[in-house]
């Protein structure tokens, strides 16, 4: 049978916890020809396989819109064989790449091209791609959304690469009045350039130091004048990684103003606080960076509320010599090292870690790292739930287990994460992607996606 087929024989997956997107119940899953054929009461279906969880969830595999894969150009941060298999061993069934770190960005057809051929074969998962919006490249957008990339994104502020630059003013007008006009999603990294220059910046380990470089206001005030714009151009604008509270408020009214924005937050920003990153740690710089505990709780009651519409990973990878790790003999500099968080392979333990401790329930996390990202990209309807007819995305959750974290077991390219040394609970037993078991030893069978209205 060739990789790409899906296999025919009936399966069924009987769990006393199928996560459903009514609620919780037993339930039998009937899988034919990779999607979900039928969902039955407990014990009531049999075919030639069975496979009973018994008190092990099952869940939607999980839909991961931030990636960043970093390949071609940059395969050394991290590749698609390695950020697919890591993926699939955290529940991830379907990830969305981002359009940087890559040489070249995807920001042109040519680059999507690029981007699609290096993929070819390597993908534990099923794969997707963001365009880039960037100053000069407004006649890319309709080519590159016809050929099926989900939105765009843009920098607001320098991205860290130079061939991906940031968008001013001018630009974004631009930016967002054609993709009003395609109907397109703008997706936004969303800090102020000026609010960043006129904040210390103040090399050296002290993680206090990076934070205040990168305040509140640089979001707040970037989501304003993003917001403004929206308004004025009628664009779809979708904020990315959301870390500081002060951006909620903003939210809210441009929300009542019926502005049509969306956004999304980080399992560092949950689970993480600035409180606990020990000096020199540059394991744990990201921008926008993790904040203290009180903006936590802030951004906890927010997600509790449904102003997020996913949790994501943001997985942004690099080497451990630019991230300057003391464990690897570099200075500590926060100030100095590439910012990105890799978790792609632990966003699931680590959100229900916390999210148990605050009283959220497994039906919650669903919501938002499944079937939130899903609805974000256009994919409800064949991902993001366990539902008949969607694909046979499906995963064993045991939400009892726990490990320990080591960085070297991970399946990210290379060993760096702020979660090593810590003890999530919650254990991902096994991974299907339409209805096959994602095996290490076995060929990768994930399929390259495209929005669903460019089918």
């Amino acid at each position: 049978m060739p990789l790409s087929e899906t296999p025919s024989a009936p399966v069924v997956i009987r769990s006393r916890r199928v996560v459903l997107p009514e609620g919780e119940r037993p339930a039998d899953v009937l899988v034919r020809d990779g999607r979900i054929a039928e969902i039955a009461e407990h014990g009531s279906l049999s075919a030639a396989q069975v496979t009973d969880l018994g008190a092990v969830a099952l869940l939607p595999g999980l839909v991961d819109t931030h990636v960043h894969v970093n390949e071609p150009g940059r395969t050394e941060w991290e590749g698609f064989a390695t950020a697919t298999r890591a993926a699939a061993a955290g529940g991830v069934t379907t990830i969305i790449d981002m359009p940087l770190n890559s040489i070249p960005p995807t920001t042109t057809v040519d680059g999507l091209a690029a981007k699609r051929k290096t993929a070819e074969g390597q993908a534990w998962v099923d794969l997707g791609f963001w365009g880039g919006a960037i100053p000069g490249n407004a006649a890319d957008l309709e080519p590159l959304y016809e050929a099926g990339v989900f939105g765009f994104k843009s920098f607001l502020a320098p991205s860290g690469v130079d061939e991906f630059p940031h968008v001013e003013q001018a630009d974004l007008e631009t930016a967002l009045a054609e993709q009003a006009r395609i109907g397109a999603l703008a997706i936004i990294h969303a800090e102020d350039p000026a609010v960043l220059e006129a904040a210390p910046q103040r090399p050296g380990t002290h993680y206090r130091d990076f934070l205040a470089s990168r305040p509140d206001d640089a979001e707040a005030a970037a989501v304003a004048r993003l917001l403004d714009t929206a308004r004025r151009t009628g664009a779809r604008v979708h904020i990315l990684h959301v870390s500081s509270a002060a951006v909620l408020p903003l939210l809210r009214q441009a929300r009542e103003d019926g502005v049509q924005v969306t956004a999304e937050t980080c399992p560092h920003y949950l689970t993480l606080a600035a409180e606990e990153v020990p000096d020199g740690d540059t394991a744990f710089k990201c921008c926008p960076p993790i904040r203290d505990e009180s903006n936590r709780d802030q951004l906890w009651a927010a997600l509790a509320n449904g102003e997020f519409i996913a949790v994501v990973s943001d997985h942004s990878p690099s080497t451990p010599d630019l991230k300057l790790l003391q464990k690897y003999g570099g200075s500590g500099d926060f100030a100095a090292a590439w910012g990105g968080i890799a978790s792609l392979q632990l966003g699931l333990p680590a959100i229900w870690t916390e999210a148990r401790r605050r009283g959220h329930t497994l039906a919650d996390v669903v919501r938002w790292m499944s079937s939130g990202p899903a609805s974000l990209v256009g994919l409800t309807g064949t991902k993001g739930a366990i539902a008949v007819g969607n694909d046979a995305d499906l995963v064993a959750f045991d939400p009892d287990g726990s490990f320990a974290v080591i960085a070297e077991n991970l399946h990210h390219r290379n060993p760096v994460t702020p979660y090593a040394g810590k003890t999530l609970t919650g254990a991902v037993r096994t991974t299907w992607l339409r209805g096959r078991v994602v095996e290490a030893e076995a060929e990768p069978f994930g399929r390259q996606i495209v929005r669903p209205a460019a089918r």
